[in-house]
């Protein structure tokens, strides 16, 4: 796993700012918690301005959601760093990947997963493609294990994924369509594949 940091500075927007509509929802989420308690509203505001920002969070939204809650920078930063949902590079404007990398996708064929991201999309994670249209990293356990390999795609998730399958979703996102997410074989959600095997009938 690589070290999370952000952007270097060229990469970096000067300045950032909620809109009005994200400074009233902002201001919502805060008057949820307790007086006192309004930096528990981090993940979410952090979560408002990469989304404003076009699905990465600069160190810029970082440092204005830190002042609006009152808070230190380092603090924010802190918890941007953490958690990988929150994208500290600038990202593919169609799809950013995210591969769980951990031993279950691993043995279930997550490296042909990634042989697929250095050649479609880049050779090196947390670079966006020639093309401007996707990124990818490798990940933690994104926990659909019983459904692996799989990946993350903005907020859902694609399991149960072969080399092939996973270029079929990624030409569903160039072509600017969203696939259906979920498994991408025959089975619901995390019920065995085929069906089920026993328990198949009930007695009056």
């Amino acid at each position: 796993m690589a070290v999370r940091r952000v952007a270097p500075p060229e990469q970096q927007p000067k300045e950032f700012s909620f809109t009005a509509d994200n400074l009233a929802w902002a201001k919502k989420q805060v008057e949820k918690y307790p007086p006192g308690r309004q930096q528990s509203a981090i993940i979410p505001l952090l979560w408002r301005a990469q989304e404003q920002n076009g699905g990465w969070l600069p160190e810029a939204a970082i440092r204005h959601v830190a002042d609006f809650l009152d808070m230190a920078h380092i603090r924010a930063l802190e918890v941007a760093t953490f958690y990988t949902m929150f994208l500290l590079q600038p990202c593919g404007t169609k799809a950013h990947v995210q591969v769980c990398g951990t031993t279950p996708c691993r043995l279930r064929g997550a490296d042909a997963i990634f042989d697929v991201c250095h050649k479609r999309i880049h050779h090196d994670a947390l670079h966006v493609s020639a093309d401007g249209n996707f990124s990818w990293e490798e990940v933690e356990c994104l926990g659909a294990c019983v459904n692996a390999p799989m990946v993350l795609i903005w907020n859902d998730t694609y399991e149960d994924l072969t080399p092939e399958s996973f270029e079929k979703i990624l030409d569903e996102f160039a072509a600017g369509r969203k696939p259906k997410p979920g498994p991408q074989v025959d089975r619901q959600f995390s019920a065995p594949v085929g069906g089920p095997t026993t328990l198949k009938t009930v007695k009056a």
